[in-house]
């Protein structure tokens, strides 16, 4: 048997990834309840990778129950387990650069998010946001509500204090975004320490049952003569 200190290792680790899978899984859940700004930021489609993602985790992590739970000469569901945590690594790689290089451009990126929505949207974004148009006065700004009540106010007063939407919805989704690939990357560290934690299991297990048949051989005396 690997010894208790490498196994309360790969437990606690194998924990994390469960808590890995659960935390995705339920944030891309609870995610789909209607939220103005968030809404804009992370779309069905965002969420429905999000939750496939948090299904692969569980499903991952269900298998490693069942590959170290078999006996020590038994190690193939081990190897396979450590062949679908680099399928993990992929695709965690794959959605956190996604979201990442999102953010690269995010001024252009939203001002078309904004320009797609409907008139009522962004009257209500501006009124909660406080501004009028998206990168000036005359870009996608929209009469109405309590903020941008007319149009004297958006040509004159919002002109006078730069209240643009560019800034407060880029700011929103950049704090949104940044947390999203920096909680994704952060499931690569589990991902890799499992995978190096499976590794070590398995070489345990595999010079252990070698000196066991060497034992066996030499008829059953224990150690190297």
């Amino acid at each position: 048997m690997p010894s208790k200190k490498l196994m309360g290792c790969w437990a606690f680790v194998d924990v994390c990834l469960l808590a890995a899978g659960i935390f995705t899984l339920v944030i891309s859940i609870v995610w789909r309840a209607p939220n103005l700004l968030r809404d804009m930021v992370v779309s069905p489609s965002d969420l429905t990778t999000g939750l496939v993602l948090g299904i692969v985790l569980l499903v991952t992590w269900a298998l490693s129950i069942g590959a170290i739970i078999q006996p020590n000469h038994v190690t193939k569901g081990l190897m396979f387990l450590n062949w679908m945590l680099i399928l993990d690594t992929i695709g965690v790689v794959v959605i956190g650069s996604f979201v990442w290089f999102y953010t690269l451009q995010e001024r252009i990126e939203f001002h078309g998010v904004f320009a797609a929505l409907d008139q009522t949207t962004q009257i209500a974004v501006q009124d909660t946001l406080k501004c009028c148009g998206y990168f000036n006065s005359t870009d996608l700004a929209v009469v109405g509500g309590q903020f941008c009540a007319n149009e004297t106010f958006i040509q004159q007063t919002n002109n006078a204090t730069g209240n643009f939407c560019v800034g407060p919805i880029t700011e929103h989704a950049d704090y949104t975004l940044n947390n999203i690939f920096t909680s994704i990357y952060g499931f690569m560290a589990i991902i890799i320490l499992l995978f190096l934690a499976t590794l070590c299991v398995i070489n345990t297990r595999v010079e252990e049952e070698r000196i066991k048949r060497i034992d066996e051989k030499r008829g059953g005396r224990n150690g190297f003569v």
